[in-house]
Formats: C-alpha cells, structure tokens, sequence
C-alpha cells in the first residue's frame, strides 16, 4: 500500500476560510470557449443520458451539454447565487469540502459525477473521493477536468509546483488512495492552433 501523500502537499498562500474567499458570486467562467466546448464533448462521451448527476465544486456554468439531457443535476459548492444561476442545476447544496469532506447525500444517489476545473483546490482530495465513491451507484463514472489556471493563493502546493503531466498523475493518485473506483482513464485536448486552453480529464469508474 502506498504511502500517503504528505501534508505539505496541500498547504496553501491563503489558508483562510475558503467560505470568505468564495462569499461573494464571480459571474464568470474560467476556460475559454474553446476549452468549454471540448469539455462538453467529453463529458457528452463519458457521463450516461438521462441521468441524475452530481456537480461538485459548482458554479455558474456546468458546462454540460444538452444532448445529456440529465434527469436532475444537484450541485454543491461554495457560493449560493453562483450555483442559482446555474441553468443546469436543479438543486443547489452550499457545502465546503475542505472543511468537511463528508457529502450530505444517501449511498448510491447519482449516475455520475462531475468536478470542473477546481481539483487543484481541494485539501482532503482522497478524502472527498472516497465520498464520491460512496454516493454513486455502481459502474457509475466520476469525471475530474481541469486546465492550467487557477486561484494560486488558493490553489494547493503540489499543484503549483507539478508539471501538467504530474497533475494527472496526482489526480490519478486521488482515484486509486481512495480505493472506490478502477478502469482510470486520462485525456488531454489541445487546441491544432495552440492559443487556447489546454483540457485534461482523468475519468474513474465506480467499482461495482
């Protein structure tokens, strides 16, 4: 078995509450339209249609594409108005899982789950995996994206610090310390022209 990662992987510049950092609403995205439309193929290709989906550390956009057609959509995070505006929510839990990363849902509640361009801000990551095993069903997909920006007084040490390879790498690492999930996949999308942001996703399956 694998050492755990170390604590100074997931000190950070700001180690404030995370509730004041994200108190007020950020009415915008945080990829370009390039980055979005490549995130929608992939969770078009890897989440189940007609589903009930779980979006953590959500927002104002979700950016899941309508062919999903989703049979509900609850996301949680931080800021309440965000995730109001959110047309694909609907149903919005203001929760922070750095402070507790226990979620307040029932065991196998959701067809698959989404975390959108925030991993590099978690501190308990295993933690808040293992939770996602938890509340999906078997067989059931987590997809875990993000890009290279961020909030760096909040962002985790390890993170700034990796190589984008390492990032996947660490993601990867999330999936098998949490022990809930096998079948781990990696992507990465670039755009042919090279000025737009680069998409990265690890995908893992629940273990059935």
């Amino acid at each position: 078995m694998a050492q755990p990662l170390p604590e100074e992987f997931f000190r950070r510049i700001d180690e404030s509450d995370d509730a004041l950092f994200y108190s007020f609403p950020r009415f915008v995205v945080h990829i370009d339209d390039w980055a979005i439309a490549t995130l929608g193929e992939i969770f078009e290709q890897r989440l189940p249609r007609n589903a009930v989906l779980l979006d953590l550390m959500s927002s104002w956009r979700s950016h899941l594409p309508p062919a999903l057609r989703p049979a509900a959509v609850t996301g949680l995070g931080l800021n309440r108005a965000e995730m109001e505006d959110n047309p694909a929510l609907t149903a919005v839990v203001v929760h922070d899982l750095n402070r507790d990363p226990h979620l307040p849902f029932a065991d196998a509640s959701f067809d698959g789950a989404t975390l959108t361009v925030s991993i590099q801000y978690l501190i308990k990551p295993v933690a808040v995996f293992a939770e996602i095993g938890r509340v999906l069903r078997p067989g059931a997909p987590f997809v875990v994206s993000f890009s290279n920006r961020m909030f760096p007084t909040k962002a985790i040490w390890a993170w700034q610090r990796a190589t984008e390879e390492q990032r996947v790498d660490l993601v990867k690492r999330y999936f098998a310390d949490s022990g809930g999930f096998d079948r781990l996949e990696s992507l990465e999308r670039r755009c042919a022209s090279g000025y737009a942001d680069p998409v990265f996703a690890v995908i893992g399956t629940r273990r059935r």
